[in-house]
């Protein structure tokens, strides 16, 4: 068919080209999606910055069991080794009087005890908060995957069938994990971490500036270079990070394809082939992550440069200020540990960098989709389409996939009346499946129009459209779950009188129950424990239990023998007495028993009528007739004498 050798052709594009990232501010966007986890988010902050507050208490603490020590030390010292009538001037030498002396003595052990308890108390509470950020972080975050998650499938679900061609299925399956799965890691990782890096380097810096402000200055210029590596460092491996998202895209689409057709691979021996194409798929998702991690390999390195440099520099000057006796070594001590609190999320950049880098080329990607534009959805003035009587018709339509330059149909006008009987037929790529697609708007017409009971399908709701119109597609798709589930997949509450009805009237209920479990015999994936043909029935028997006033029997019994193709003819030449039908048949028997014929050629109507004047007006359809029809023609009447003869 033209329109599948269309879609093929655009299913072979690169994924770049139908899908190709746009700097939409994503990350942004994504981080807003907290607002919906408001509770939690606020909990796991608020936890964040008591646990933030604790680990800033310890260095005053270490300086004060540090000063309980020296002055301990210090003044017995003094008072055991120094003479009486000398002690007074070296406790005035000191900066202190003996009478302080004698109380750091007496007290320098209390005070250690108490510090060392202040500590532990503190190290608890962080404890506890720590673990009440890091599970709120984590609930928040997997609260904002499942949003995500469930927003991209109703997506998915409600895209036209236009981008569904245009875009192959691994793509879209990346999308709504791994990519969503690195966004969640930023946020209950990443967002974390840079906030908390942010807390701890201003307060740190405050506490330094209060501490020793001249200290402080030496360290201050190492920030601004870390800032900038941070922004350089960002958008370099941005484009990086998205390519590998584009490369496990490719290497899940050949996974996809190689699973799904793994009978023609084996069939055909190509397993080396598909072998070679997996590895080739593989070795570009390796190249590209080592080059991500030769980036990293050197950000990390240059990042602990800095730290050192800034470390070594605080070294000297801290040592030329206790040479010069402005600096004690509790407070050295303070400085220092303090200093970890700014050197450290420097540290952490890189994780933070990678993390965040890698979440917003994911965001990107997942806003695609959300953004993506459906160029066939119900007008805002959309009515609902009452009960429907049958009449269809087709006026001056034109249509082009993807808006190319050639037309699939041009000028396609026919009328269909209740309950009439509409055979498609002609040469693949005639535009027969192209036809069926536009009736339950699949697709919207270019130019014309396509009107049910004179209603325009567009300017009625999808729904309400749809769930009037009995679809058997020539790919038959049957779901995880039960033969039942499947027949009654469009009507969940039917009894299973009904399903039985359908199914018997599709042929299938003999079939059906002949296996153990009967109706509820698992199908396994896409029907893999059916054949062809019962899978077919399986098919037909759901779209008759929505006793539909329209059906659409594309190539219906394409997988069947002549022999259930008969049975299953004839149950549908009775249903579909008071329905209006349109058929796509490359047998005989459909076509006789038609009201109307349509005979299309290059997208053209070439002739309609019955089968007798077809025969006499339409040389394209008396070479069909006799090139590829007659055979079955003359087995299906000798199928029609066999059964009168039975009866």
């Amino acid at each position: 068919m033209q329109a599948g050798a269309t879609r093929s052709s655009m299913n072979s594009r690169s994924p770049s080209s139908t899908m190709r990232p746009q700097k939409s501010g994503g990350l942004g966007r994504a981080i807003r999606y907290l607002g919906r986890q408001k509770r939690t988010t606020l909990i796991a902050y608020g936890a964040l910055l008591v646990a933030t507050i604790a680990q800033l208490a310890v260095p005053q603490l270490v300086q004060n069991m540090i000063d309980a020590v020296t002055g301990g030390v210090t003044a017995n010292a003094i008072l055991e080794n120094v003479p009486a009538t000398f002690q007074g001037m070296v406790a005035t030498q000191l900066g202190t009087t003996v009478d302080q002396l004698k109380i750091d003595q007496v007290n320098a052990q209390g005070l250690l005890i108490n510090a060392a308890l202040f500590i532990v108390a503190f190290a608890v509470m962080r404890g506890v908060f720590s673990f009440v950020q890091a599970y709120m972080s984590e609930k928040t975050s997997q609260g904002l995957a499942f949003d995500f998650r469930n927003e991209i499938f109703a997506k998915i679900q409600r895209l036209s069938f236009t981008y569904h061609d245009q875009n192959q299925t691994g793509q879209l399956m990346i999308r709504a994990t791994d990519d969503v799965e690195k966004v969640r890691l930023f946020i209950a990782q990443g967002l974390v971490l840079a906030a908390q890096a942010f807390i701890l380097l201003v307060l740190t810096l405050l506490i330094l500036f209060a501490t020793n402000w001249q200290l402080t200055l030496v360290v201050l210029p190492t920030l601004p270079i870390a800032l900038i590596l941070f922004m350089v460092f960002g958008a370099v491996s941005q484009p990086l990070f998205i390519g590998i998202q584009l490369k496990i895209s490719a290497m899940n689409t050949v996974l996809q394809e190689a699973l799904a057709g793994i009978k023609v691979i084996k069939a055909f021996v190509r397993e080396d082939y598909e072998q070679k194409r997996f590895d080739n798929a593989a070795n570009n998702l390796l190249q590209q992550s080592l080059k991500v991690s030769r980036t990293f390999a050197f950000l990390f390195p240059v990042i602990f440069l800095i730290a050192q440099i800034g470390q070594a520099a605080i070294l000297y000057f801290g040592g030329r200020q206790i040479l010069e006796g402005t600096l004690f070594l509790g407070e050295y001590q303070k400085f220092s540990l303090y200093l970890i609190y700014v050197f450290f999320p420097l540290g952490q950049l890189g994780f933070i960098i990678s993390l965040m880098a890698q979440a917003a080329a994911s965001s990107n990607r997942i806003f695609e989709i959300l953004d993506a534009k459906n160029d066939v959805e119900d007008k805002p003035d959309a009515v609902e389409l009452s009960a429907i009587q049958g009449n269809v018709e087709f006026r001056d339509v034109t249509f082009r996939y993807f808006g190319g330059s050639d037309p699939v149909l041009q000028h396609v006008n026919l009328k269909a009346k209740p309950g009439e009987t509409i055979a498609l037929l002609g040469a693949t790529g005639s535009g027969k499946t192209t036809i069926i697609n536009l009736i339950p708007r699949f697709y919207d017409v270019s130019d014309g129009a396509v009107l049910i009971d004179g209603h325009d399908v567009r300017d009625v709701k999808m729904d309400s459209l749809r769930s009037q119109i009995g679809i058997v597609l020539q790919e038959t798709n049957l779901f995880s779950g039960t033969i039942r589930d499947n027949i009654a997949f469009g009507r969940p509450e039917a009894s299973m009188e009904d399903v039985i009805s359908a199914a018997k009237a599709a042929a299938a209920h003999d079939f059906i129950i002949t296996f153990p479990d009967g109706y509820d015999t698992p199908v396994g994936e896409r029907g893999t424990t059916l054949s062809g043909g019962q899978k077919q029935r399986v098919a037909i028997a759901r779209a008759l239990l929505l006793n539909p006033r329209l059906l659409i029997l594309d190539d219906s019994t394409s997988s069947v023998d002549l022999v259930t193709e008969f049975r299953i003819q004839k149950a549908l030449d009775n249903l579909m007495r008071g329905r209006t039908s349109f058929v796509i048949a490359q047998r005989i028997s459909t076509v006789l028993n038609a009201d109307q014929i349509l005979v299309l050629d290059k997208g053209q109507v070439v002739a309609s009528g019955k089968h007798e004047e077809l025969m006499e007006q339409s040389a394209i359809y008396a070479e069909i007739y006799h090139s590829q029809l007659v055979g079955d023609a003359e087995i299906d009447e000798t199928l029609a004498v066999e059964s009168q003869e039975a009866q």
